[in-house]
This record gives C-alpha cells, structure tokens and sequence, in this order.
C-alpha cells in the first residue's frame, strides 16, 4: 500500500473542485484496505477512550458530500470500534417547524460533543449555505426580517451566512472542539453507478430517492456552491479535508488516518492517574475484596 500524507487532501489555498481527482490509486485490494482500516480503527478507540478520561476535548466531525458519496457507510466503518458513550452521530435533515422557530445554527449547537466526545454531523451545518443555494426558495421558511421573496436574498446575505459559520467554528474551536470537515468528492458517474445500483438490487431499494434524480440534474449548481463555502470557510482551526470518494474503501482509511493523526497532535491527553493514596493501598484493597 502506497504511503499517504494527510496534508494532500487538506484544503490551505483556493480549490476548484473539477480539477481534484475523485478517485486514489494507492496501490491496494479491498481485503489491504479493510485491514489498514482495522488498525486505525483500534488506535482510535484508545486514544478516544483516553480523551474521555481526559475530558478537556471535544471532537466535531462534519461530513459534506453529494447523494450515495459514501457519508452513512464511512460512519459504521471507521467508528464502530468506539466505546458507544464516546461518539454521537446527528444526521440533519430538513428543519422542522419547532428548528425554524430559531436561527439556523441553533440546533448544531444543541447537538455539538461534550468534553470528551466525538459527535459526528452526518450533513451540517454547511447545508445552510448550499442546498440553500441551490434552492433559495427555502430561505423564506426561516421568515427572516426583509426576506419576503426569493428576490430579497442578496449576494451579502451569502456572504453574512458564511461569516456566521466562521464564527461559530471559531468560537467553539477556542472553547476546545476540534473540528475536522470533509467533503467526499465523488464523480458524478460514480453517483449515477451506485444510484443504478439501489435500483437494480432488491435490498438497496429503500436508499431509492426520486428526489436523488431531481438533486442530480443540478449537480453543476451544487459543484459551484460546494467549491464556494469550502473556500470562504476553511481555516487552520476549522479545516477541510477533500477525499477522493469513488472508492469507498480508500475514502474511509483517509478519513481514519486524518482524524487519527489529528488526535496524535494533542499531546497533552494522558490517562488520569490513580489518587496516591488509593495506589499506595492497592494491596490492602485487593486482600479486603478477596475476603468478601
């Protein structure tokens, strides 16, 4: 298996979006790749464990990507290792009528991580300034002030939503949430194969969204919105991480391998220490258990 440097997918300079590779040959079979995963997956889970001990960090993991790209499958594979208390998975759908009775970001803010945790967005916040895009028609369930029709919604009214974003990551960045994004860039034939796939298999069938169809036919509208919002929003303490996502095996040890080696930078986690006192009688303890 080819090495990979986690810095290859991390965005630090304006992207476009056509011109990334949507699939990695890193020189392996499926059968090299679950077992690479396998590996990372156990160190995760120590090191997570060791976290919620800790209790000073928080993880938020954010997934972004377009319909089938391989967000729900990645979720089962790279955390199923974890202790169930330690990881939290929120997958936003369209806002309710009690979530529209509050500004957009408040229900993220409801489901970020305690100290400790991992919380996983299975779509975001992000949503806010891309389906949104694609669809503005939306923004007037919110009913905003001076937002009575789709016209009303300005070029800086994007660019307030992504401000906002910002400064919501920021705050809760320097309120000890690290956070990881990642986008799974998928070819739009890519999509269209695994689309034909829930068609054709009978227990696929379920996943089978009309709707899926409709989102499609506007995949060069959400192209442009994604490479916008990544690009006015990916900070050193907020990153974005662009995953080649046509094959799902090599996605989900990507994404493993960055959330590990992003946890490896946190040097001050250590397992808590057994009070002095209670270690020094140890023994004495043992022999009172073994009596009773």
């Amino acid at each position: 298996m080819k090495s990979i440097n986690i810095e290859d997918f991390k965005v630090v300079g304006k992207i476009n979006l056509s011109k990334l590779p949507t699939k990695l040959d890193i020189d392996t079979d499926s059968d090299q790749e679950e077992e690479a995963l396998d590996k990372v997956q156990v160190k995760l889970s120590k090191r997570q464990d060791a976290m919620y001990a800790h209790n000073k960090y928080a993880f938020l993991i954010c997934l972004q990507g377009m319909d089938t790209s391989g967000k729900d499958s990645l979720i089962r594979e790279v955390f199923k290792e974890f202790n169930a208390r330690g990881v939290v998975v929120h997958s936003f759908k369209t806002p309710n009528s009690s979530e529209l009775e509050h500004d957009y970001l408040w229900r993220h803010y409801l489901a970020l991580p305690e100290k400790g945790k991992f919380a996983v967005f299975n779509r975001t916040h992000y949503e806010n300034v891309l389906v949104t895009r694609v669809h503005p028609e939306y923004i007037l369930f919110e009913n905003l002030p001076g937002i009575e029709k789709v016209e009303d919604i300005t070029p800086q009214f994007w660019e307030d939503r992504f401000e906002q974003i910002n400064n919501f990551e920021k705050h809760i960045s320097q309120n000890g949430t690290k956070i990881l994004k990642f986008y799974f860039h998928m070819s739009k034939e890519e999509q269209r194969e695994r689309l034909l796939k829930r068609l054709e298999n009978p227990e696929d069938n379920w996943k089978f969204s009309t709707g899926d169809l409709k989102e499609r036919e506007r995949w060069d509208d959400y192209m442009k919105y994604y490479e916008e919002a990544i690009n006015k929003t990916a900070k050193e303490h907020a990153p974005w991480y662009i995953v080649p996502a046509d094959d799902k095996g090599v996605a989900r040890y990507i994404v493993a391998k960055i959330i590990w080696e992003e946890m490896q930078k946190l040097t001050d986690i250590t397992e808590p220490e057994l009070d002095p006192k209670v270690k020094a009688n140890i023994e004495v303890y043992r022999e009172q258990l073994k009596g009773k």
